[in-house]
């Protein structure tokens, strides 16, 4: 395997990415809709550019800082890397916030012109297409063209072999570094991303709820409001495009683990360099051949004739991808490993020789796929729990929160039993390469899941148009379900990021203690050390202040919003709709205080790393990425089903699921206390939760010489 699939997998990122500009272009051609549907979607569009320039500008000076610092004390090319990884995923979100912003009011028309709940989906997952085509297809691009590229520097003229890169180029660790600095550029991005976004979408979203549905009896979505423009808005900057940095990101951080895994067997192992190579190029081939299946099984789903069951046609899209994804892995398993030796398979940790890869992909595929299914069940309203919280809105607020919450936590159990006995299995046939190639696994059809995940603001922004543009109660009959849909597909969305999250952090931080190897006067951390166990409970200890900062902000900026809104509500041309309120206001105060939030949870996570690590030794960071990552994953998961479950037992009031408590009753505002509770969580702290332990683990890996050198500096 070598540099011919290197180039195949580029042809694919082509492929995908001409089927993204297709879509793209095939959208923006459908009409808009009448007049006020123009007008309100050109808000949207106006106020989501606005945000992203003022964030990116932003962004770009943290990632020029720290492209410099790195080219001048790590490694000579990974500050470019390093902004290479920050560029892709900083495009992505803007392709994807762009075409969701022209998918929106289009989706919303379609829905008027064909009253189809097939046909709108059609256009909504369009749209979506364009966010998880790019997420893979760019990520996969950069990561390959690092691997290209570095074989033509001069670090590799001294080569032997065919292989791309050496073994002897390696032991130098400058591959790593450039992997890996790649991945963390774009953890950066997500990172802000996810922060500043989930701050802005929230804020607005809980502001409008208090305005509209408790304070002044309104309809939701209704445009009397002002910040329901910003709600709307938030829908894109954080729902999409920072959901796209997000799963890009773990995608990412999922293939270097796998590559970063592969470099650390040169330590401590005897291997041949066919072997070698194999190991660190196998991630990315079959990266490429789950990119073609996504391709495959979108185009079948979009072109095919719909029927009204959203969900049937987003799980056929899945499946096919998922079922192609699993044979290609099966074929490259072969083609990789089938004609070595089986000394030089157990060199490496195969324990059932070639099929060994392929035993960890299915693995993943499977538990992704079970943790989607465990997901659905606890956040979709057509299974009892999310109905059980419906039911007990009859009695109050208290009992809605308390229901939710013990749903959340009830939720945490299974995924992370199907997690630990992946681990278990994939870590015993294949080593820690087989843990990161689950992960992989889980992700190889990435461009599908964030394609559905898109699906859900895009929808629920229509459905939003259609409240505000007044269209017929039948639009708004099809959004909504369709929005219900997506909330469901948003959580299972998550699941995978987080759960992947998991993987590919258990990955980096057996790579990271794999650098011990490089030093003779270090010994491997022991669990029973005492320093190792200070660092697990601050690591556990710093996942809530983490968790509290993010909530403590975006409920601050959230009350913020509210008596701004409030204040133009006391207008009585605007409460009687005579007179627009002034949107620009909310958007701009949404948009600062958003910005103003974001930096320092972002450079916690890079911080934490180092600092602990030069004032405590590099065993304090083993303790602190253990502590962390044990905390954060039920944490995440909680949070994001218990949101997810809030959201949609709303939902089922307002559907009329619950006879004789519709909306506006009691039982409904106290569903709508729930959700406001729930919004924070799952689209706030429970995403950035996985994003926070990969972060800090790529950072202790990257930097891992740098920590190490600075600990010696210590007097103690």
């Amino acid at each position: 395997m070598g540099q011919f699939w290197l180039w195949i997998v580029i042809a694919i990122c082509f492929i995908a990415m001409l089927y993204v500009f297709y879509n793209y272009f095939k959208i923006k051609k459908l009409p808009e809709g009448d007049e006020n549907m123009v007008r309100m979607s050109g808000i949207i569009r106006e106020g989501a550019n606005v945000f992203i320039k003022k964030e990116f500008f932003t962004i770009a000076i943290v990632i020029g800082i720290l492209a410099l610092l790195f080219t001048l004390f790590i490694e000579k090319l990974s500050g470019i890397t390093y902004m290479l990884g920050a560029i892709m995923s900083s495009s992505v979100c803007i392709l994807g916030m762009k075409s969701a912003t022209y998918a929106n009011v289009r989706t919303a028309n379609r829905a008027k012109e064909t009253l189809s709940i097939g046909e709108t989906v059609k256009v909504a997952l369009s749209g979506g297409s364009i966010s998880g085509l790019s997420v893979q297809a760019c990520g996969l691009f950069g990561i390959v063209m690092i691997t290209l590229i570095s074989a033509l520097n001069n670090d590799f003229a001294t080569m032997q072999g065919n292989g791309i890169i050496g073994i002897g180029a390696l032991l130098t660790n400058s591959f790593v570094m450039r992997i890996t600095t790649y991945s963390l550029g774009c953890s950066t991005v997500a990172m802000f991303n996810r922060v500043a976004g989930g701050n802005y979408t929230k804020a607005a979203d809980i502001s409008a709820d208090i305005l509209g549905k408790i304070r002044n009896d309104l309809p939701e979505d209704d445009s009397r409001v002002p910040n329901v423009i910003a709600d709307f808005i938030g829908d894109n900057v954080n729902d999409i495009a920072g959901n796209c940095s997000d799963l890009l990101e773990s995608f990412v951080a999922t293939m270097s683990a796998s590559i970063v895994v592969a470099v650390s067997f040169l330590s401590s192992s005897q291997i041949s360099e066919a072997v070698f190579n194999n190991a660190y190029l196998f991630p990315l081939v079959v990266a490429g051949g789950g990119l073609l299946g996504c391709v495959v099984g979108i185009v079948i789903v979009t072109f095919k004739k719909m029927g009204n069951n959203p969900s049937k046609e987003l799980n056929l899209a899945t499946y096919i991808s998922a079922a192609i994804a699993l044979i290609i892995f099966g074929i490259f398993s072969y083609i990789a490993f089938g004609k070595m030796s089986n000394a030089d398979l157990e060199s490496i940790g195969f324990v059932i020789g070639w099929f060994s890869p392929w035993v960890c992909a299915i693995l993943g595929i499977i538990s992704g796929v079970a943790i989607g299914a465990i997901t659905e069940y606890f956040t979709s309203f057509e299974f009892k729990p999310t109905k059980e919280i419906a039911e007990y809105a009859t009695e109050g607020e208290a009992f809605v929160v308390t229901k939710g919450d013990a749903v959340g936590s009830k939720s945490c159990l299974f995924p992370i039993l199907i997690i630990g006995a992946s681990l278990l299995i994939a870590g015993s046939i294949a080593g820690i390469y087989g843990i990161a190639i689950s992960a992989l696994g889980m992700l190889s059809f990435v461009a599908t899941t964030v394609s559905i995940d898109a699906f859900g603001p895009i929808a629920d922004n229509a459905g939003g148009l259609a409240e505000s543009c007044h269209l017929d109660h039948h639009v708004r009959e099809i959004t909504d379900k369709l929005d219900s849909v997506g909330n469901t597909t948003a959580a299972i969305g998550k699941g995978f990021a987080i759960c992947s999250a998991a993987f590919a952090t258990v990955s980096l931080i057996c790579a990271y203690i794999g650098n011990y190897a490089h030093f003779v006067d270090l010994e491997i951390p022991r669990i029973d050390s005492f320093i190792v166990i200070a660092g697990c409970l601050i690591g556990g200890a710093l996942i809530e202040f983490f968790s509290a900062l993010l909530t403590d902000n975006t409920i601050t900026s959230a009350k913020e919003l509210a008596d701004v809104g409030d204040m133009q509500l006391r207008d009585p041309e605007i409460l009687s709709g005579k007179k627009d309120p002034d949107y620009n206001e909310l958007v701009r105060l949404a948009t600062q205080s958003a910005l103003k939030r974001m930096v320092l949870p972002s450079i916690i996570a890079i911080c934490v790393p180092l600092a602990g690590g030069a004032l405590f030794g590099v065993d304090f960071v083993v303790g602190i990425l253990l502590g962390a990552t044990i905390v954060a994953i039920p944490r995440a998961i909680f949070m994001g089903n218990s949101g997810g479950a809030f959201d949609n037992a709303k939902k089922f009031i307002e559907s009329g699921g619950l006879e004789g408590h519709g909306k506006g009753s009691a039982a409904h505002k106290a569903a709508v206390t729930g959700d406001t509770v729930g919004d924070t969580r799952k689209d706030v702290v429970g995403v950035a939760l996985d994003i926070f332990i990969k972060m800090m683990s790529t950072v202790a890996t990257t930097l891992f010489v740098l920590i190490y050198a600075l600990s010696k500096l210590m007097p103690w």
